[in-house]
């Protein structure tokens, strides 16, 4: 903890906990009885409440000032802005990344993640003790940021020509999380656009055998897509400058006619939300529906995405299909 420039040190593990605790809400008040949950968990004092205005009054001495921790209606709340705080600066840094990199803009979306995977530190993924021992879902939705930040900047770095960075950024992230599919895809493009294709292919080769090893199930769409394009050689690599959230497979041929479908499905998308698409087997429903979705994945704020369930075949399993289609099966669950 700081004030200023000049740190101030808290002693106490508990002490820290309810500085850490009240800091977590960035200014906001926090209910007695989560701190007392916060402080003390499955032990808690005979007389909770009293414990915990001691530990108040301890704070308030060390701070220096009784109105650092103010009393309101039911709880305690600490005179800090969320700006202050770097688990929420972090987080606030990260999500205005993300929504600058969904806007197309990946200048000031690197500009902003390379702020927010600085304040981390370099070990992105790496729980922070401090927070999970008073707010262990905030531990891991930090942790789930983190990584997922850093894979971000790698993103913005692609759609920057900065295939190097990216390439060194990702390799350094999946030494840490080998199953992290999406920061694979993305190295598979970074590689591929330095023409380190056999590189890219080899990358594949791991994330599929540590995939099969470690959770018995197979890469997702996107890696299989990516390792499809690296094998047809009449394909160049990935345009990195038009990247966006999505794994739809790339179109290997043009799509011609069926605009009567399309414009039907155009139709029904205006009016509502689902849209399903029949016929019989090996009519062209799921190119159809790639590329109608393909057509509006722009309208969509977090891309358009494929979920591959051909293979699925208890219905508990359908959420891992989904984790898996996105890219967060090898990220934290919450």
């Amino acid at each position: 903890m700081a004030r200023g420039d000049a740190a101030l040190p808290v002693p106490g593990a508990r002490l820290q906990g309810l500085v850490a605790r009240l800091a977590l809400t960035g200014g906001r008040a926090v209910d007695q009885s989560v701190l007392i949950d916060a402080i003390w968990a499955e032990d808690p004092p005979a007389d909770p409440a009293h414990a915990l205005q001691a530990l108040v009054s301890r704070l308030r001495r060390t701070l220096g000032s009784a109105s650092d921790v103010a009393q309101v209606a039911g709880g305690y709340r600490l005179a800090v802005d969320a700006a202050d705080v770097d688990a929420l600066r972090f987080e606030q840094l990260a999500a205005a990344g993300r929504d600058r990199l969904r806007a197309g803009d990946p200048n000031a979306a690197a500009a902003v993640l390379g702020e927010a995977v600085a304040l981390w530190g370099d070990r992105p993924g790496a729980e922070p003790a401090g927070v999970a021992a008073v707010a262990p879902a905030t531990a891991t939705r930090l942790v789930h940021a983190s990584i997922e930040a850093v894979t971000d900047l790698a993103e913005a770095e692609l759609a920057l020509g900065r295939a190097d960075a990216a390439a060194a950024r990702l390799t350094a992230l999946l030494a840490e999380h080998p199953v992290h599919e999406r920061a694979a895809a993305l190295l598979m493009d970074a590689l591929a656009a330095q023409g380190r294709q056999a590189e890219a292919l080899a990358l594949y080769e791991r994330v599929r055998e540590t995939l099969a090893d470690d959770l018995g199930t197979d890469p997702g769409t996107a890696l299989r897509e990516r390792h499809l394009s690296l094998l047809r050689a009449d394909r160049p690599a990935p345009d990195v400058a038009r990247l966006s959230p999505s794994n739809l497979p790339a179109p290997l041929t043009s799509f011609v006619g069926r605009d009567d479908d399309l414009a039907r499905i155009d139709t029904l998308l205006a009016a509502g939300r689902l849209v399903t698409v029949l016929g019989p087997g090996g009519a062209g429903k799921t190119r159809l529906a790639v590329e109608a979705t393909r057509r509006h994945r722009h309208e969509y704020r977090d891309g358009a995405w494929m979920i591959d369930l051909a293979s699925v075949t208890e219905p508990a399993k359908v959420g891992a299909a989904v984790l898996a289609g996105i890219g967060l099966r090898g990220g934290a669950r919450f």
